[in-house]
C-alpha cells in the first residue's frame, strides 16, 4: 500500500496548538483561519485514525494522543526545516556559480571583459572557465560538464540551443617582408586557396569558417597547423606563410605594424559568435552573461 505523507503545514499547526493551548490560538500563530485549521486537523485525524483534539464548547485542545503525535511531529518539522535550509543553500550556491566553456579566440579576447561586467551586477558570481576549440566546447556543454559555452564555428549542435551574441571577421595577414604586403589589389579566393596557409587545428571555429569559405575553390593543404592563436601568430611572423585569423587576434600586431592585413575580394569571411546551452533556457547566471555579451 502506498503511504500518504501528512502535510507538514498541518503538523506545524498541530504543534502550534500544543504550544499555545487551543485550536484558535494555534491557528493564529501559523496564520491560518480557524475554520480552515479545524478542517485540516479533522482531515489528519481521518488519515491516521486518531482523535488529536478534545473538542469542547469553550475551545479545542490537544488530546493525550495528540500530545504524543506532537512530540513526533516536532522531529519531522525539524528535519523538514533542515531539508529546506540545505536545498536553499544548494540553490543559492548554484545560482552564484557558472561552469563556462569558450573557444580560444572568444576566451582570450572577449570573455575577460564580459566577466568583469558580469561581476559588477553579480559580485557574488563564481565562474570557472574552460578554454578549448569550438568542437570541444560543444561536447562540454552537451555532456552537462559546462552550463554555457561560446563558440565561433558556423556549425550547430543538434542537442543545444543557441543565441548570437557578437560578430567577428577573419583576416588574411602576412609579415611586412612578404610579397603580398606590396599588393595594391585584393587577393582573389582562388589565389588564397592555392596558397599554403598557416592555420588553426581542425575543430576550431576559425579553421571551420576558413575551410567552408574556400571549399568551392579546391584549397591546397596548409603549410602548418597550430593549436593556438599565439602559435599561428608566431609562425606567420617568422615567415612560415600567410595566416587567416580573427580580427580580434590580429588587432594588436596590426597596430604595431608587425603584420599587414591583405583584403580578399569576393569572399565572405564574416562569422557569428554564439552562446550555446542545454535545455529550454539558460540558468539565470548564464542568461545574465549572455546579455552582457550581447550588450558589449
Amino acid at each position: 500500500m502506498t503511504m500518504r505523507w501528512p502535510d507538514l503545514a498541518v503538523l506545524e499547526l498541530l504543534t502550534a496548538i500544543g504550544e499555545h493551548g487551543s485550536l484558535g490560538a494555534g491557528a493564529r500563530a501559523v496564520g491560518m483561519a480557524q475554520p480552515n485549521a479545524s478542517r485540516a486537523i479533522r482531515a489528519l485525524e481521518r488519515r491516521i485514525g486518531v482523535d488529536l483534539l478534545v473538542r469542547r464548547p469553550g475551545g479545542s485542545r490537544l488530546s493525550e494522543e495528540g500530545a504524543v503525535v506532537v512530540d513526533w511531529a516536532r522531529g519531522v518539522l525539524s528535519a523538514g526545516r533542515e531539508f529546506v535550509s540545505v536545498t536553499q543553500a544548494l540553490s543559492a550556491e548554484r545560482a552564484a556559480h557558472l561552469d563556462l566553456a569558450a573557444s580560444m579566440t572568444v576566451a582570450e579576447h572577449l570573455v575577460p571583459g564580459w566577466l568583469a561586467e558580469l561581476r559588477r551586477g553579480h559580485p557574488e558570481a563564481e565562474v570557472r572557465l574552460r578554454v578549448h576549440n569550438s568542437s570541444h566546447v560543444f561536447e562540454l556543454v552537451a555532456s552537462g560538464s559546462c552550463e554555457l559555452g561560446f563558440v565561433e564555428t558556423p556549425h550547430a549542435h543538434p542537442e543545444l540551443r543557441t543565441r548570437v551574441v557578437a560578430r567577428d571577421r577573419l583576416v588574411v595577414v602576412v609579415p611586412p617582408a612578404h610579397p603580398w604586403a606590396e599588393r595594391t589589389a585584393g587577393l582573389t579566393p582562388a589565389e588564397l586557396a592555392a596558397t599554403p596557409l598557416v592555420v588553426r587545428e581542425p575543430g576550431s571555429g576559425t579553421r571551420v569558417t576558413l575551410d567552408e569559405a574556400l571549399a568551392a575553390h579546391d584549397p591546397v593543404p596548409p603549410a602548418l597547423e597550430s593549436g593556438s592563436n599565439a602559435a599561428v601568430l608566431a609562425s606567420v611572423t617568422a615567415g612560415a606563410g600567410p595566416a587567416v585569423l580573427s580580427e580580434l587576434v590580429i588587432s594588436g600586431p596590426l597596430r604595431r605594424d608587425d603584420l599587414i592585413a591583405i583584403p580578399v575580394v569576393g569572399l565572405d569571411l564574416g562569422r557569428e559568435i554564439r552562446a550555446v546551452w542545454r535545455g529550454p533556457r539558460p540558468t539565470p547566471l548564464a542568461e545574465a552573461l549572455i546579455e552582457v555579451a550581447r550588450a558589449t
